[in-house]
């Protein structure tokens, strides 16, 4: 482990497999006390996470908080009719409370057709190790330090002239999901995190940017100093932004930005957009939605993957497989419900997508600024202003104007707007500087042609 990344010498004994079984013992025990209680069906999560965060700014603490919060959840159904309640405290009241609320709004509500839990025979039978619990076990004392690590060396850099802070976070959830159906799943993941925020001023005014690393295990972390010199870094380089006038022209998504189209288009083959007919892409399974080039793949098995489960929020096993190939959608996003709701079966994607890897080509962000030519590079998108239910985007964007294949100088205040069917299909490249903060994993995407609304 780097030595800019602290652990703490006296590591407390590991306990989170003692408290998982103990969250197990009490999911089945709601279940057995729901099912007596006339449920024909079962759910039951809960749920421990904890952790310590800690924000410092010019120097200072700022912050310093220790979290243990704990989540418990029932869902019951009385034939069809369901009926669901949760509370945050695993006292045994608590939980009496809870299960009664929960067969009492169940014993009022209409019944659905396509209520119940996932089919049994899709469940997950198998619980590989992922990967993914590595406790972090620094103190607040250490983590301060580092934070002020982090922030001296983006101080350091010649121009920055006042910060909003770095923080510190280190993370531990314990999960467990059980039915009556005889299903009990443990999950326990870590999530740890090192940000920092720099502004710079000039006689054009402020500018303020930042980075961030997230990783499973803290040895991943790279140099923790590097963290604050790149959040300087991005913050001088904004300096001296200007606007554009309106045009058209080609635009290249950074990756941190690329992997919000992405998720635009998970969105819109969601099963939720897809039954209720709100999705521009309803019907389009089979169908050609992006370039020939383009394979988008499911890998939920990846290690220390940021979204690696062996099953999903009803216990029903994950599995790699395509969700585009040569450009074509194989196949909708679906969890049980909305799957019954069209008529299909569930893909294993109730609570969300897991490891998304989008294939990129061979070029470097050097190579895509060259294939780009002449347009601008966006770093940065705000606003909501995309319509799954129509596909249109317009939204508020800073980057930086390119020509030639060079950055020539940072722009802000303008709107990027198109259609997202007309965007996935104008896709010329998708680069090999793949962002792995995310659980969609892409690299910066060009797009050939998009209005840029400016003065």
């Amino acid at each position: 482990m780097s030595p800019a990344i602290p652990d703490s010498l006296a590591t407390p004994a590991d306990d989170s497999l003692a408290q998982l079984d103990r969250l197990a013992g009490l999911a089945e025990d709601v279940i057995r006390r729901c099912r007596a209680a006339g449920a024909s069906e079962v759910e039951v999560g809960a749920s421990i996470d904890s952790g310590l965060n800690v924000g410092v700014r010019l120097g200072e603490v700022e912050t310093v908080e220790h979290s243990r919060d704990r989540g418990f959840g029932v869902t019951v159904y009385f034939g069809k009719r369901k009926g669901s309640a949760s509370t945050a405290d695993l006292a045994a009241d608590s939980i009496a409370k809870t299960i009664e609320q929960a067969c009492a709004i169940a014993k009022y509500t209409e019944e659905d057709p396509c209520a119940g839990l996932a089919d049994p025979a899709r469940l997950a039978r198998e619980f590989p190790d992922l990967d993914l619990w590595h406790p972090w076990r620094i103190d607040a004392a250490d983590a301060i330090r580092l934070g002020v690590e982090i922030e001296d060396a983006g101080r350091a850099r010649a121009g920055i002239t006042n910060s909003e802070g770095a923080s510190v976070q280190a993370g531990e959830s314990l999960s467990v999901l059980a039915t009556s159906a005889g299903f009990v799943g443990r999950e326990r993941g870590t999530r740890h995190m090192l940000s920092c925020a720099m502004i710079a001023g000039d006689e054009a005014g402020m500018q303020r940017d930042y980075w961030y690393e997230s990783v499973r295990a803290a040895q991943d972390f790279p140099d923790a100093a590097g963290i604050g010199r790149k959040a300087a870094e991005r913050t001088l380089a904004r300096l001296g932004a200007r606007e554009l006038s309106t045009r058209a022209a080609p635009v290249l998504f950074a990756p941190e930005v690329a992997r919000s189209l992405v998720g635009h288009l998970v969105s819109a083959v969601s099963g939720g957009a897809l039954y209720r007919k709100s999705s521009f892409l309803v019907d389009h399974a089979g169908k050609s939605i992006l370039p020939g080039f383009v394979d988008i793949v499911e890998k939920p098995r990846l290690a220390r993957g940021q979204a690696s489960g062996s099953f999903d929020a009803e216990g029903v096993a994950t599995q790699e497989r395509a969700l585009v190939r040569a450009g074509i959608l194989e196949r909708y996003v679906l969890g049980s419900y909305s799957a019954r709701k069209l008529g299909l079966e569930s893909t294993g994607n109730a609570g969300g997508i897991h490891n998304l890897i989008v294939a990129t080509g061979t070029d470097d962000f050097t190579a895509m600024l060259k294939k780009l030519d002449t347009g601008l590079l966006v770093t940065e998108v705000m606003g909501q202003g995309v319509s799954i239910v129509t596909g249109d985007y317009s939204r508020g964007a800073s980057g930086f104007w390119v020509e030639n294949g060079a950055i020539a100088y940072p722009v802000e205040g303008i709107t990027i707007a198109s259609n997202l069917r007309e965007m996935f299909a104008g896709i010329v490249a998708i680069g090999a500087d793949v962002d792995p903060r995310s659980h969609i994993l892409a690299g910066s995407i060009l797009i050939d042609r998009m209005t840029i609304a400016g003065h």
